[in-house]
Protein backbone atom coordinates (compact mmCIF):
# COMPACT_ATOMS: atom_id res chain seq x y z
CA UNK A 1 0.00 0.00 0.00
CA UNK A 2 1.25 3.55 -0.74
CA UNK A 3 2.02 5.83 2.24
CA UNK A 4 -0.84 8.07 3.44
CA UNK A 5 -0.83 11.42 1.69
CA UNK A 6 -0.14 14.42 3.93
CA UNK A 7 -1.75 17.02 1.66
CA UNK A 8 -5.03 17.17 -0.20
CA UNK A 9 -3.34 17.80 -3.52
CA UNK A 10 -1.24 14.68 -3.03
CA UNK A 11 -4.40 12.66 -2.27
CA UNK A 12 -6.15 14.02 -5.34
CA UNK A 13 -3.21 13.16 -7.57
CA UNK A 14 -3.05 9.65 -6.14
CA UNK A 15 -6.77 9.22 -6.86
CA UNK A 16 -6.38 10.38 -10.45
CA UNK A 17 -3.50 7.97 -11.03
CA UNK A 18 -5.55 5.10 -9.61
CA UNK A 19 -8.52 5.97 -11.81
CA UNK A 20 -6.30 6.17 -14.88
CA UNK A 21 -4.74 2.80 -14.11
CA UNK A 22 -8.16 1.21 -13.62
CA UNK A 23 -9.42 2.66 -16.89
CA UNK A 24 -6.39 1.32 -18.73
CA UNK A 25 -7.01 -2.21 -17.42
CA UNK A 26 -10.71 -2.08 -18.26
CA UNK A 27 -10.07 -0.78 -21.76
CA UNK A 28 -7.61 -3.60 -22.41
CA UNK A 29 -10.06 -6.32 -21.34
CA UNK A 30 -13.16 -7.55 -23.21
CA UNK A 31 -16.52 -6.30 -21.87
CA UNK A 32 -17.46 -7.92 -18.55
CA UNK A 33 -21.00 -8.56 -19.80
CA UNK A 34 -19.67 -11.25 -22.15
CA UNK A 35 -18.48 -13.50 -19.32
CA UNK A 36 -19.74 -15.30 -16.26
CA UNK A 37 -19.00 -14.32 -12.68
CA UNK A 38 -17.59 -17.06 -10.44
CA UNK A 39 -17.83 -16.74 -6.65
CA UNK A 40 -15.69 -18.75 -4.23
CA UNK A 41 -17.86 -21.00 -2.03
CA UNK A 42 -15.32 -23.26 -0.27
CA UNK A 43 -12.07 -25.17 -0.47
CA UNK A 44 -10.44 -28.50 0.34
CA UNK A 45 -6.80 -29.30 1.08
CA UNK A 46 -4.85 -30.44 -2.00
CA UNK A 47 -2.32 -33.19 -1.32
CA UNK A 48 1.03 -32.17 -2.87
CA UNK A 49 1.85 -35.69 -4.09
CA UNK A 50 -1.44 -36.93 -5.50
CA UNK A 51 -3.56 -33.81 -6.08
CA UNK A 52 -1.07 -31.21 -7.25
CA UNK A 53 -1.42 -31.23 -11.04
CA UNK A 54 -4.99 -31.71 -12.10
CA UNK A 55 -8.47 -33.04 -11.43
CA UNK A 56 -11.67 -34.07 -13.15
CA UNK A 57 -15.15 -35.28 -12.28
CA UNK A 58 -16.14 -38.67 -13.71
CA UNK A 59 -19.77 -39.32 -14.64
CA UNK A 60 -19.56 -42.98 -15.76
CA UNK A 61 -20.04 -45.28 -13.97
CA UNK A 62 -22.47 -43.43 -11.70
CA UNK A 63 -21.06 -42.63 -8.28
CA UNK A 64 -17.43 -42.53 -9.48
CA UNK A 65 -15.09 -40.45 -7.31
CA UNK A 66 -13.31 -37.39 -8.66
CA UNK A 67 -9.90 -38.19 -10.11
CA UNK A 68 -6.71 -36.23 -9.39
CA UNK A 69 -3.18 -36.26 -10.81
CA UNK A 70 0.21 -35.54 -9.27
CA UNK A 71 3.72 -36.94 -9.17
CA UNK A 72 2.44 -39.68 -6.87
CA UNK A 73 -0.19 -40.89 -9.35
CA UNK A 74 2.28 -41.70 -12.17
CA UNK A 75 2.51 -45.50 -12.43
CA UNK A 76 6.03 -46.88 -12.00
CA UNK A 77 5.89 -48.58 -15.40
CA UNK A 78 5.09 -45.24 -17.03
CA UNK A 79 7.66 -43.19 -15.11
CA UNK A 80 10.59 -45.53 -15.85
CA UNK A 81 10.01 -44.91 -19.57
CA UNK A 82 10.63 -41.21 -19.05
CA UNK A 83 7.04 -39.95 -18.78
CA UNK A 84 7.77 -38.03 -15.59
CA UNK A 85 5.08 -35.33 -15.70
CA UNK A 86 1.31 -35.72 -15.80
CA UNK A 87 -0.93 -32.74 -16.42
CA UNK A 88 -4.59 -31.86 -15.92
CA UNK A 89 -6.86 -34.74 -17.07
CA UNK A 90 -10.43 -34.89 -18.32
CA UNK A 91 -13.19 -37.46 -18.70
CA UNK A 92 -15.64 -37.86 -21.56
CA UNK A 93 -19.33 -38.14 -20.77
CA UNK A 94 -19.22 -41.83 -21.82
CA UNK A 95 -16.63 -42.62 -19.12
CA UNK A 96 -13.34 -42.51 -21.07
CA UNK A 97 -10.66 -40.82 -18.93
CA UNK A 98 -7.58 -39.14 -20.47
CA UNK A 99 -4.31 -38.05 -18.82
CA UNK A 100 -1.67 -35.94 -20.65
CA UNK A 101 2.00 -36.91 -20.19
CA UNK A 102 5.32 -35.36 -21.13
CA UNK A 103 9.01 -36.08 -20.65
CA UNK A 104 12.12 -33.96 -20.46
CA UNK A 105 13.31 -34.50 -24.05
CA UNK A 106 12.35 -36.09 -27.32
CA UNK A 107 9.83 -35.45 -30.07
CA UNK A 108 6.63 -36.95 -28.65
CA UNK A 109 3.97 -36.44 -26.00
CA UNK A 110 1.57 -39.06 -24.71
CA UNK A 111 -2.09 -39.40 -23.75
CA UNK A 112 -2.94 -42.26 -21.40
CA UNK A 113 -6.54 -43.43 -21.64
CA UNK A 114 -8.69 -45.51 -19.31
CA UNK A 115 -11.72 -47.08 -20.99
CA UNK A 116 -15.05 -47.28 -19.13
CA UNK A 117 -14.41 -50.99 -18.61
CA UNK A 118 -11.13 -50.30 -16.80
CA UNK A 119 -8.43 -51.10 -19.38
CA UNK A 120 -5.60 -48.63 -20.05
CA UNK A 121 -4.01 -47.72 -23.41
CA UNK A 122 -1.44 -45.17 -24.59
CA UNK A 123 -1.65 -42.84 -27.57
CA UNK A 124 1.52 -41.05 -28.69
CA UNK A 125 1.61 -37.79 -30.66
CA UNK A 126 4.67 -36.74 -32.65
CA UNK A 127 5.44 -33.03 -32.28
CA UNK A 128 4.74 -30.78 -35.23
CA UNK A 129 6.84 -27.84 -36.39
CA UNK A 130 7.13 -25.26 -33.61
CA UNK A 131 5.13 -27.35 -31.12
CA UNK A 132 6.23 -27.20 -27.49
CA UNK A 133 7.27 -30.44 -25.80
CA UNK A 134 5.13 -29.94 -22.73
CA UNK A 135 1.63 -31.38 -22.41
CA UNK A 136 -0.10 -29.37 -19.73
CA UNK A 137 -3.79 -30.33 -19.97
CA UNK A 138 -6.61 -31.88 -21.95
CA UNK A 139 -10.27 -30.84 -22.30
CA UNK A 140 -12.73 -33.16 -24.04
CA UNK A 141 -15.51 -31.39 -25.94
CA UNK A 142 -19.02 -32.26 -24.69
CA UNK A 143 -19.91 -34.25 -27.81
CA UNK A 144 -16.85 -36.41 -27.12
CA UNK A 145 -15.16 -36.81 -30.50
CA UNK A 146 -12.63 -33.96 -30.17
CA UNK A 147 -10.17 -33.00 -27.47
CA UNK A 148 -8.25 -29.78 -26.82
CA UNK A 149 -4.74 -29.67 -25.37
CA UNK A 150 -2.37 -26.88 -24.43
CA UNK A 151 1.27 -25.94 -24.20
CA UNK A 152 3.27 -23.96 -21.65
CA UNK A 153 4.47 -20.42 -22.27
CA UNK A 154 2.82 -17.52 -24.08
CA UNK A 155 0.53 -18.98 -26.74
CA UNK A 156 -1.89 -17.74 -29.38
CA UNK A 157 -3.49 -21.12 -30.04
CA UNK A 158 -4.89 -24.27 -28.46
CA UNK A 159 -4.45 -27.67 -30.12
CA UNK A 160 -7.29 -29.92 -31.29
CA UNK A 161 -6.97 -33.72 -31.46
CA UNK A 162 -9.40 -36.58 -32.06
CA UNK A 163 -10.24 -37.89 -28.58
CA UNK A 164 -8.15 -41.04 -28.12
CA UNK A 165 -10.24 -44.11 -27.41
CA UNK A 166 -13.47 -42.29 -28.27
CA UNK A 167 -13.00 -41.06 -31.84
CA UNK A 168 -13.03 -44.16 -34.10
CA UNK A 169 -10.18 -42.71 -36.16
CA UNK A 170 -7.73 -43.19 -33.27
CA UNK A 171 -5.62 -46.23 -32.42
CA UNK A 172 -2.82 -46.87 -29.89
CA UNK A 173 -0.77 -48.29 -32.75
CA UNK A 174 -0.96 -45.10 -34.84
CA UNK A 175 0.31 -41.57 -34.27
CA UNK A 176 -2.33 -39.29 -32.76
CA UNK A 177 -2.48 -36.28 -35.12
CA UNK A 178 -3.30 -32.69 -34.36
CA UNK A 179 -6.22 -31.95 -36.69
CA UNK A 180 -6.80 -28.22 -36.16
CA UNK A 181 -6.31 -25.28 -33.80
CA UNK A 182 -8.26 -22.78 -31.74
CA UNK A 183 -6.90 -19.39 -32.83
CA UNK A 184 -7.05 -17.03 -29.84
CA UNK A 185 -7.89 -13.34 -30.22
CA UNK A 186 -5.25 -12.46 -27.61
CA UNK A 187 -2.34 -14.41 -26.10
CA UNK A 188 -2.54 -16.48 -22.93
CA UNK A 189 0.35 -17.51 -20.72
CA UNK A 190 1.14 -20.69 -18.75
CA UNK A 191 -2.32 -22.23 -18.95
CA UNK A 192 -2.39 -25.19 -16.55
CA UNK A 193 -5.88 -26.52 -17.20
CA UNK A 194 -9.08 -26.01 -19.17
CA UNK A 195 -12.51 -27.60 -19.08
CA UNK A 196 -15.68 -27.13 -21.12
CA UNK A 197 -18.57 -25.48 -19.28
CA UNK A 198 -20.73 -25.55 -22.41
CA UNK A 199 -20.53 -26.68 -26.06
CA UNK A 200 -18.29 -23.77 -27.06
CA UNK A 201 -17.13 -22.29 -23.73
CA UNK A 202 -13.91 -23.11 -21.89
CA UNK A 203 -12.83 -22.17 -18.38
CA UNK A 204 -9.05 -22.14 -17.93
CA UNK A 205 -6.58 -21.60 -15.08
CA UNK A 206 -3.50 -19.55 -15.93
CA UNK A 207 -0.30 -19.57 -13.87
CA UNK A 208 0.80 -16.26 -15.43
CA UNK A 209 3.14 -14.59 -12.88
CA UNK A 210 3.55 -11.31 -14.76
CA UNK A 211 0.03 -9.92 -15.05
CA UNK A 212 0.76 -7.83 -18.13
CA UNK A 213 -1.70 -9.65 -20.41
CA UNK A 214 -4.88 -9.01 -18.39
CA UNK A 215 -3.88 -6.68 -15.58
CA UNK A 216 -3.90 -9.49 -12.97
CA UNK A 217 -1.66 -12.42 -12.15
CA UNK A 218 -2.91 -16.04 -11.94
CA UNK A 219 -6.22 -15.35 -13.73
CA UNK A 220 -9.24 -17.54 -14.31
CA UNK A 221 -9.95 -17.25 -18.03
CA UNK A 222 -13.03 -17.83 -20.16
CA UNK A 223 -12.54 -18.72 -23.83
CA UNK A 224 -15.59 -18.52 -26.10
CA UNK A 225 -15.18 -20.50 -29.31
CA UNK A 226 -16.71 -19.40 -32.61
CA UNK A 227 -17.89 -22.99 -33.17
CA UNK A 228 -17.51 -26.42 -31.64
CA UNK A 229 -14.00 -27.84 -32.26
CA UNK A 230 -13.38 -30.32 -35.05
CA UNK A 231 -11.20 -30.71 -38.13
CA UNK A 232 -11.43 -27.01 -39.09
CA UNK A 233 -9.79 -24.16 -37.18
CA UNK A 234 -12.04 -22.03 -34.98
CA UNK A 235 -11.39 -18.77 -33.15
CA UNK A 236 -11.43 -18.22 -29.41
CA UNK A 237 -12.32 -14.99 -27.59
CA UNK A 238 -10.39 -14.72 -24.31
CA UNK A 239 -11.73 -12.94 -21.22
CA UNK A 240 -10.07 -12.70 -17.80
CA UNK A 241 -12.77 -13.31 -15.16
CA UNK A 242 -10.92 -12.87 -11.86
CA UNK A 243 -7.70 -13.60 -10.01
CA UNK A 244 -7.63 -17.06 -8.46
CA UNK A 245 -7.25 -17.18 -4.64
CA UNK A 246 -3.69 -16.68 -3.39
CA UNK A 247 -3.90 -17.33 0.34
CA UNK A 248 -1.34 -19.12 2.49
CA UNK A 249 0.55 -19.00 5.76
CA UNK A 250 3.72 -18.62 3.67
CA UNK A 251 4.77 -15.83 1.33
CA UNK A 252 6.21 -16.40 -2.11
CA UNK A 253 5.13 -17.73 -5.47
CA UNK A 254 1.87 -19.66 -5.76
CA UNK A 255 1.24 -22.11 -8.60
CA UNK A 256 -2.20 -22.50 -10.12
CA UNK A 257 -2.85 -25.98 -11.49
CA UNK A 258 -5.74 -27.89 -13.04
CA UNK A 259 -9.41 -27.00 -13.37
CA UNK A 260 -12.66 -28.98 -13.48
CA UNK A 261 -16.24 -28.02 -14.25
CA UNK A 262 -18.86 -30.52 -13.05
CA UNK A 263 -21.94 -29.98 -15.22
CA UNK A 264 -24.08 -32.06 -12.84
CA UNK A 265 -23.69 -29.57 -9.99
CA UNK A 266 -22.47 -26.44 -11.79
CA UNK A 267 -19.37 -26.43 -9.58
CA UNK A 268 -16.00 -25.17 -10.80
CA UNK A 269 -12.89 -26.39 -8.97
CA UNK A 270 -9.32 -25.07 -9.34
CA UNK A 271 -6.13 -26.27 -7.63
CA UNK A 272 -3.74 -23.62 -6.21
CA UNK A 273 -0.48 -24.84 -4.65
CA UNK A 274 1.01 -22.75 -1.84
CA UNK A 275 4.59 -21.38 -1.75
CA UNK A 276 7.50 -22.77 0.25
CA UNK A 277 6.89 -25.17 3.12
CA UNK A 278 3.17 -24.39 2.99
CA UNK A 279 2.98 -26.47 -0.19
CA UNK A 280 2.61 -29.36 2.26
CA UNK A 281 0.11 -27.76 4.62
CA UNK A 282 -2.32 -25.31 3.04
CA UNK A 283 -2.46 -25.93 -0.72
CA UNK A 284 -6.10 -25.90 -1.75
CA UNK A 285 -8.67 -26.99 -4.30
CA UNK A 286 -11.04 -24.02 -4.41
CA UNK A 287 -14.74 -24.38 -5.31
CA UNK A 288 -16.73 -21.75 -7.22
CA UNK A 289 -20.29 -21.31 -8.41
CA UNK A 290 -21.81 -18.82 -10.88
CA UNK A 291 -23.03 -15.53 -9.47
Amino acid sequence: MPPRARKRCHAALTGLVALAATAAVLSAAPPATAADTWTEVGSDRADPLTESQGLTSVEVPAGSPNRYTGIGTIPVGVGVRGWNHVGDPDAAHDGHYVEPYQRDSGTTKMFRVRAPGGGWSEYVHTLGAGEALNNSWVAIAPEGQWMLAGEWGTMNRLQVFPTPGVNPATSPSADLPQVSSVRLDRPVRDVQGCDFSGPTTLLCSSDDPAGDLFGITKPLLQIDLSAAPGTADVTGRVTALRQLPLRSGCSGGFETEGVDYDRRTGTLRVIVMSPGFCLLTDSKTYRFTRG
